[in-house]
């Protein structure tokens, strides 16, 4: 499947990218500011790869993985699989860790130390989403 370029919008793989960049940002608990400040860049500038209204270089993306701890490879895990089928699991969970609370809910659920209490509320909540 051939992707569509905007030339005044962009690429859309653009905009994925930044919201991987901004799901893994507040992940972090960093601000646009704090984000900006380690890969020297203004909040301004940030806000704009995260919508991706501009283009993160190749540098500027290595330098992103680093600061936020993951590989490069991270920003493009699926990117195949959603222009030959359609959007795939990685971007539903995306777009849910971009909705109200659902960085609330991983955060706590992280917190939960006792393996048999997490799994119990993932049967719970798998229940519940099932309904």
């Amino acid at each position: 499947m051939q992707t569509k370029i905007n030339p005044r919008g962009g690429d859309p793989r653009d905009a994925e990218i930044g919201g991987r960049v901004r799901t893994l940002r507040l992940e972090r608990g960093l601000s646009q500011t704090e984000l900006g400040n380690l890969i020297n860049v203004t909040f301004q500038q940030v806000q704009k790869y995260e919508k991706g209204m501009n283009r993160i270089s190749a540098g500027r993306l290595q330098r992103i993985a680093e600061v936020l701890g993951v590989p490069i490879s991270f920003f493009f895990t699926g990117f195949a699989q959603a222009e030959s089928t359609g959007p795939g699991p990685l971007g539903t969970e995306f777009s849910f860790l971009q909705t109200e609370g659902a960085l609330r809910l991983a955060r706590a659920y992280a917190r939960i130390k006792q393996p048999g209490i997490r799994l119990h509320l993932l049967r719970l909540t798998e229940a519940i989403a099932d309904d």
